[in-house]
């Protein structure tokens, strides 16, 4: 299951807005969170995908959340909007539902209630966008 991968994933997203990358933390976290070899493959895989969209993301977030930027949305909504857009973009193997239910979840475990319904609604206009 890649929950943990995700929340995994999460945690080092979230660090980076404010260190920048470092591998270090990203292994430690990886060992901490006793992330398998694939899950560790999903992460990287799900990692270069955000890295190399980043800007489109970027721009599919701002056209999604209603004249609510991505630079002023709450740094751990926004990582979890990039993990999930990227699914969503990027991942045909995962289906919609699934990654609109695990950023909610992440959303409500490390952000608020508030902060799952915002990115629900951001994430279900780009479902809309992409079908």
């Amino acid at each position: 299951m890649r929950t943990i991968a995700r929340e995994t994933l999460f945690k080092y997203l979230f660090a980076t807005q404010f260190s920048g990358e470092d591998e270090s933390l990203k292994s430690a976290l990886y060992k901490a969170d006793k992330l398998n070899s694939d899950d560790v493959e999903y992460c990287s895989k799900l990692l270069s995908a955000i890295n190399e969209h980043r800007e489109e993301i970027c721009q599919i977030i701002d056209k999604c959340s209603n004249a609510f930027p991505h630079t002023n949305i709450f740094p751990a909504d926004k990582t979890v909007l990039y993990i999930a857009v990227a699914e969503i973009l990027y991942f045909d193997d995962i289906p919609n539902k699934v990654s609109l239910n695990e950023a909610a979840n992440i959303a409500s475990k490390y952000s608020s209630e508030k902060s799952a319904l915002f990115v629900n609604g951001v994430l279900s206009g780009v479902v809309k966008q992409n079908d």
